[in-house]
């Protein structure tokens, strides 16, 4: 196979080229690689195969639709299929969220919310609400929006020309309080009160048009927001009349252990992003979610037969994404996948932090169907101990997210107990493995 042709995204090319890991297929919970091994897949794909691979309901679906109407535009046009699709997620969208404007990614539905939060504000007079706030350790994607208020600065750094008058808020994560805690951490509720008394006195909050975050933050490490936090986020947003977007990229569609963080953490936004699980990850689809009161505000402010909101894309609402979304919503509920990883948390919580006491091992921190288990970081630097322990765990037969120092567990929800055993004995074994190399060096 010749590999030269391919610049691959987030990826070491040139490491990566010297010893390729070539995934050829997959069902159920098990990856296939060009060797013909067995690959257990410990992070649902990137955090989206949350009703396994290869679900057959989902394929076919995607195929008649293919067969019937392939492509249509989207723009003053319509399909069927793309207003089945809103219906059937707003159905199934926490309470309040009564329509969908869909996108085809995670990237795209940040961008999209922010451009839906600032023509809201225009709508209502309130041009001069432009400012943006996100948070320290924050994943919104990689368009020029969501980088911007995105908060890790790896992500940042590469790229020196960003949206102007964006802040942030420090992370959640307080491991000298709150190492080991299970599910949400009691201690930094507090951290929230930095919007008003500090990030606010900054900036008239007159100026600010939306503070976007993740419920948990999934890309920087699994940081999870203490008790009482969003509660507070919310109270100053709507204290000051600044909207609140939840990015629900990853924890939506039963990450948490139900449907959304939204319900899961009971804390409701005005703007509600998601992708990833909306298609189990078999055709690009993301959507933004509002209630009825943003959306008649944008619509009613535009004369009759105007364009109201400038913004969409060629393959929004794309029909063979709706039919894999439509099939898969049926697969969540048909199959009770959110009440199956609310009954399969526990376990995972257990053998999560079972690891406890290894070598190396920092923090571990949970939440429903996901889990991070933090190493302490080496000599070599960070990520280094890590990324030795994810390679071990690889060459095992499991396959898991690497985020800095820290591995990212994220099955999908049809996981059973005894592949949750596999996955966190298999990381306890490259613990030791790594730990007695270690020894062996020094």
């Amino acid at each position: 196979m010749n590999l030269d042709a391919l610049w691959m995204p987030f990826s070491a090319n040139k490491t990566f080229k010297k010893n390729p890991r070539i995934l050829t297929s997959a069902k159920g919970m098990y990856f296939t690689d060009d060797k013909g091994r067995q690959i257990l897949d410990g992070c649902a794909g990137l955090w989206c195969v949350n009703a396994g691979h290869g679900n057959e309901l989902i394929a076919n679906a995607i195929g008649e639709q293919a067969k019937k109407l392939d492509y249509a535009p989207f723009f003053n046009m319509s399909h069927d299929i793309g207003f089945q699709a809103a219906e059937r997620l707003v159905e199934m969208a926490p309470k309040g969220f009564d329509k969908v404007f869909f996108t085809n990614s995670g990237s795209e539905s940040a961008d999209t919310s922010l451009k839906i939060a600032l023509a809201y504000h225009a709508a209502r007079g309130e041009n001069g609400r432009i400012k943006f706030i996100g948070r320290e350790k924050g994943y919104h994607g990689v368009n020029f929006g969501g980088t911007s208020v995105g908060g890790i600065g790896g992500n940042r750094k590469a790229f020196n020309h960003l949206l102007p008058f964006v802040d942030h808020l420090r992370h959640t994560l307080d491991i000298e309080r709150n190492a080991f805690t299970k599910g949400l951490p009691a201690y930094g509720a507090e951290w929230a009160d930095e919007l008003e008394n500090s990030v606010l006195s900054l900036h008239d909050p007159k100026t600010v048009a939306a503070v976007i975050i993740e419920p948990m933050a999934g890309s920087a490490g699994v940081i999870l927001p203490p008790q009482g936090y969003l509660q507070r986020i919310r109270d100053i947003c709507t204290k000051h009349g600044i909207l609140l977007i939840f990015d629900e990229v990853i924890t939506g569609f039963g990450r948490t252990g139900g449907d959304w963080a939204t319900n899961t953490m009971g804390v409701s936004p005005d703007i509600l992003n998601c992708a990833k699980g909306l298609t189990n990850g078999t055709v690009p689809m993301g959507a933004v979610l509002v209630g009825n009161d943003i959306y008649n505000t944008v619509v009613d402010a535009a004369p009759e037969g105007a364009i109201e909101f400038a913004h969409g894309f060629t393959y929004s609402a794309h029909p063979l994404a709706c039919a894999a979304a439509i099939a898969t919503l049926d697969v969540y509920r048909d199959e009770g996948l959110f009440e199956r990883a609310a009954a399969m948390a526990p376990k995972l919580e257990q053998a999560a932090h079972s690891l406890k006491g290894l070598p190396f091992v920092k923090d571990i921190r949970n939440i429903g169907m996901v889990a991070g288990v933090e190493f302490e970081s080496s000599a070599e630097g960070l990520g280094k101990r890590a990324g030795l322990i994810q390679q071990k765990c690889y060459e095992a037969g499991v396959l898991m997210r690497l985020t800095g120092e820290t591995l990212a567990l994220s099955p999908p929800l049809i996981i059973n107990e005894a592949q949750i055993d596999q996955i966190f004995s298999t990381i306890g074994e490259a613990v030791k493995a790594v730990a007695n190399e270690s020894a062996v060096k020094a």
